[in-house]
Order: C-alpha cells, then structure tokens, then sequence
C-alpha cells in the first residue's frame, strides 16, 4: 500500500497519465454533443499535458516540489481551449501546495487537489456544474475527507476515483444538452482518466515505458495541427551552441538582452568556463557573431523548424543534425563547385522597434482576415480559431514581441478567452484581454480603436461595440445528432447566430433566407460577410444579393476573409 509520493514518482504518474490520455483522446472528442467542428476536448487537454510530459522527460526532479512546479508551468504554458487552461489551473493549485516538500503522505496530497480545484473554479467567471470542474471538485473532497479520517495515500485516491466516477456519470443529469444526447461531460471524462492512470501508476499497476519515451508531435495527437503548425513558429531556428569564455566573471547580461531582441525560447547556462545558449531565432548568425564578443565558440547547432514542420506534416522524418555525416560526404563529393554566397540578412544589423504606449494582438484563421487585422494595427496574428486553439505560450510570445507597454488581446473564440487570461500574470507587459468571442467582434473592436483615447475609454467604447455586433457563422455538420429539435446529418450545411444553432439544410440559398428572416430582429444597418476558403467569390456576391434584398436599407460588404472550418462569417450591426 503506497502511502507517500515523490519526486520520481509524481514524475511516472504525470507520464502515465499523459500516456493514458492520449490512448482515449477520440472517445473523449467524440463525447462533444454540438454537431459543428470544433477544438475538441480530448485533443485540447491531450496536447496540455503532453506539455508536462515532454518537460518532465528532460530532467530527474530531487524534490515533489520541484517536478509539481515543472508540471504546472508547462501545462500553463501549453494550455489549449478552456479543458486545456482548467486542467492546468489544477495542477498548478497542486503545485502552490506542494512547494517545498520533498514528498507527500494523503493529507498533504489531498489537500493540494483541493487547492487545485479552488484555482480552477476561482478562474472561470461563471462556473457551470456538470462540468470538469464538478468532477474534480467532488473527486478532491472524497479524498480529503478520507485522508482525515486516517487513509494513506493510494486509498485516498480510491475514494477520489469512487466519488469522480459517480460525479462523472451524473454530469449527463446536471446539463440538458449532455442529457438530450444522453452522454457525460468530456472534460469531465479526461480528469477521470487522468486521476486513474496516475493510481495505476502508483500501484505499479502501469510504467510509462516505451509509450510514456513516445513523441506525441509526431502521432495522431498532432494530425489536427500538423497544417498550421510551421504558421505557429514564430521564428525558425532552433539554435544551440557553446562557447568559452574569455573571462570567468563576464556579464552576460547585455547578451541576454540582445538575443531576446532576436528570438524567443532563450536559455543561458553558464559555469565559470563556459556559457550554453538555447534561442530560437530568425538571424542564427547575428546570434553567433555577438556572442562570440565573450569568448570562442567550441560548438554550434541550428536547425530549421519550419523545415522540420513541413517534413512532419507529410509524415516524413524531420531532418535534424543527426544526418550532417550523410550530408557531409555529399559536400564532400561536390568540392570543386563554387560555395553559395552567404545571405546579406545574416551580417544586417537589427533595430528593435521603439515601443509605443499600446499594442494589439489578434487570433484568426486566414490570410484575408490576418491582412485586415494587420490593416487595422494588430501588432501580431496568432494563426488559430476554431478545431485549432493557440496554447497559452502561442499567445504570450506575440505579445512579448509587440513593441509595447500594454497589449490589448483579441481572442475571436470562445474557446481562447482563458488561454488568453493566464497570460496576464506571465509577463511584465500589461496585458488587456478584450473577450471577443468571434472575428467580426474583434474587427468592430479594432476599428473603433483610437491610440490618443485613455485604456479605461478604450476598454468601454470597444467592449460596448462587441456587444452590438451579431455574429452568423456558416459552417457544416461535423457528426449526427439530434440537437435542440433538430435532425441533423453529417454533411448538411448549419447555420448559428451567436453560438445558437438556427438550422440545418441541404443547400445555402434556404440557409440565407432562413438567416435574414433571424436577422429581422436586429434591423441592421451594416452587414459585412467574411467569406472562407472553400467559397467563391460569385457564391459570396449571390449571398449578399440575397441579404441585400431582404434588407436594401442596410450597407452590405463582401470581404474574402479565407477562413477553414466556416464558409461564412457574417456580421450584423
């Protein structure tokens, strides 16, 4: 009977549970009810933990506290969709409990799983029951109580697992739409396999192993985003090197601030021979070249990771330096050819941008909308909506790399508000997320933006403009169901506005008239449709016609937005 955890063992239970997850992601999808492609919820918390996974794997961990504080800060940065942020708010709950302890008996667990929950409930504005947040809340007083009561560990856990399944079976009662669909909750489902596998793991019962070594990057998990991927790399060379310093008590201070002026992901370690530089970066060379101002580079190593991406996508191996001996004797072979001139880019001398009062960072999917977010001042586009959720980290190093001292965030989903809240407290700029729930909301947002106006005035006059736009969005059924009175067939066309669904059909020209007739009770002055990638502009300029006839008093506009997943966009003001 296990009574105490570790720092190894803490370490196994995350791996199993990362391992245990990934076996059960598509169940966990296929438990989400609404019919419209989305960024499922499996998928979502299968690539946070696998977050906590791929850290934990670098290093062995001498304390509980330290492996609890590497796992929380990797889901928190690797969080995706609101599963994804909750379940990291739990284990960093865990983690605050934790600290200093070298391990940990059932009084000292089971009260970390408490303070996880109270994190997570603490962060969502409106909590709903029937939910993950049920599911773990009842799990953690099952086994605090039992813990009073004088249990050890493992069977605290056991009562944790008892009371989670049975909250878990009465999600489906606490919901309506999970008990239209007769289904539970799939975040709720995920923790529940999360918390078993980290049992088993404790009772030796599972061992990571080959599966728990297994880079999720290149399986299934990743399928989803294996076509944005190389857009989600903010810059493109992962570079490595070592260099020998001139001087053992040199300052390497003014170093650090020039590579974080060039690229993110920076780590330096340094002893008093020698310094170790991690950054990922556009300009390698200019990287290389200031650092050799401290002493002599001994090793070097730069890879490409768009490259890299593109290669994993096609389901290619990613070349790495592992292959320069094959490259090598192919260079070998072709000595007597003139050596490519090197890229006037790699000597240029980089100016950071002067930083201004207030900056802007926006989500979308689509080169139409990212060109007019740009047009309209955002800073930086992070690629990512709807069935492809920027993480957390995604989201924080664009606003890093905003030339200013308050960045204003546009989520334009739903689903990326939380994401886009944790990054508040990661980050010395101040951060101003703006909870635009679609892209048109945050293009009106944007267009009524106005630099000289006080943030207060800024937050209120873009807040109240967000608040007028009515969103139709047009997109296709993902799966069967029988959802709030309608038959729906995979396939068919669905129309939504402002997230409720209006319809399905079989053909756009009955979905537009359907939609005006919903339009009716706004009377709107300005409709603008986003049209996606897989319309046409003759198809888009029918749909206005059709709005246009229903409401001729109103200005219609047409813009190739090019977004996937839905075919229209259409705002109503």
């Amino acid at each position: 009977m296990k009574e105490f955890i570790d720092a190894a063992s803490f370490k196994e239970m995350i791996l199993c549970a990362d391992a245990a997850l990934h076996q059960n992601i598509q169940e966990i999808n296929d438990l989400n009810v609404f019919p419209v492609p989305d960024g499922d919820t499996g998928t979502n918390m299968g690539l946070t933990i696998n977050n906590a996974a791929s850290e934990l794997r670098k290093k062995d961990f001498d304390t509980l506290s330290a492996a609890a504080d590497c796992v929380a800060s990797a889901m928190l940065r690797g969080a995706r969709g609101n599963s994804g942020v909750i379940l990291s708010l739990l284990f960093r709950g865990i983690s605050k409990r934790l600290k200093g302890l070298e391990s940990a008996g059932a009084v000292e667990f089971t009260g970390a799983m408490t303070d996880g929950v109270s994190a997570a409930y603490k962060a969502v504005m409106k909590p709903a029951e029937g939910t993950i947040l049920t599911v773990s809340r009842l799990s953690a007083q099952a086994a605090a109580k039992a813990a009073g009561k004088g249990a050890v560990l493992e069977d605290a856990l056991i009562a944790a697992i008892q009371a989670g399944d049975l909250a878990l079976k009465d999600t489906v009662n606490q919901n309506p739409v999970l008990k239209k669909a007769g289904v539970v909750d799939a975040g709720g489902m995920g923790y529940m396999v999360i918390l078993k596998a980290m049992l088993a793991s404790l009772r030796g019962e599972i061992v990571s192993g080959e599966e728990g070594e297994r880079d999720y990057s290149e399986s299934t998990l990743f399928a989803e985003k294996s076509a944005v991927l190389q857009e989600s790399i903010t810059f493109a060379f992962d570079t490595v090197y070592v260099v020998r310093k001139k001087d053992p008590d040199v300052d390497l201070d003014p170093l650090r601030k020039y590579l974080s002026s060039i690229g993110d992901s920076l780590v330096i370690s340094d002893d008093d021979e020698i310094f170790k530089v991690h950054v990922h970066t556009d300009m390698p060379g200019n990287a290389l070249n200031e650092s050799q101002k401290y002493g002599t580079l001994e090793l070097a190593k730069i890879e490409n990771m768009v490259t890299q991406a593109e290669q994993l996508a096609k389901g290619e191996k990613a070349q790495t330096t592992d292959d320069l001996d094959a490259i090598e004797e192919e260079l070998e072979a072709m000595e007597n050819e003139p050596a490519p001139l090197s890229s006037p880019e790699d000597d240029a001398d980089y100016v950071a941008p002067a930083e201004k009062e207030y900056g802007i960072v926006s989500v979308c999917a689509g080169e139409g909308l990212a060109n007019l977010f740009r047009e309209l001042g955002a800073d930086g586009i992070i690629t990512g909506g709807q069935t492809m959720n920027p993480s957390t980290e995604d989201i924080l190093k664009a606003i890093q790399h905003t030339p200013a001292s308050t960045v204003f965030v546009f989520p334009n989903n739903k689903n990326i508000i939380m994401a886009a809240q944790q990054c508040v407290t990661l980050t010395d700029k101040k951060v101003i997320v703006m909870p635009s729930r679609t892209v048109p909301q945050g293009i009106s947002a944007l267009l009524n933006f106005n630099p000289d106006e006080s943030e207060e005035s800024l937050v209120g006059a873009m807040g109240e403009v967000m608040g007028n736009v009515h969103t139709a969005m047009v997109t296709y059924a993902a799966r069967d169901s029988d959802f709030d009175g309608h038959n729906i067939h995979a396939g068919e066309y669905l129309a939504l506005l402002d997230g409720s669904l209006i319809g399905s059909y079989v053909n756009t020209k009955t979905l537009f008239k359907e939609l005006s007739w919903a339009f009716d009770d706004f009377h709107p002055e300005f409709i603008t449709i986003y049209y996606g990638e897989d319309v046409t502009a003759a198809d888009a300029q029918a749909a206005a016609e059709t709005l246009t006839g229903n409401f001729p008093d109103a200005e219609v506009n047409v813009v190739d937005g090019g977004q996937p997943v839905y075919y229209y966009m259409i705002s109503a003001e």
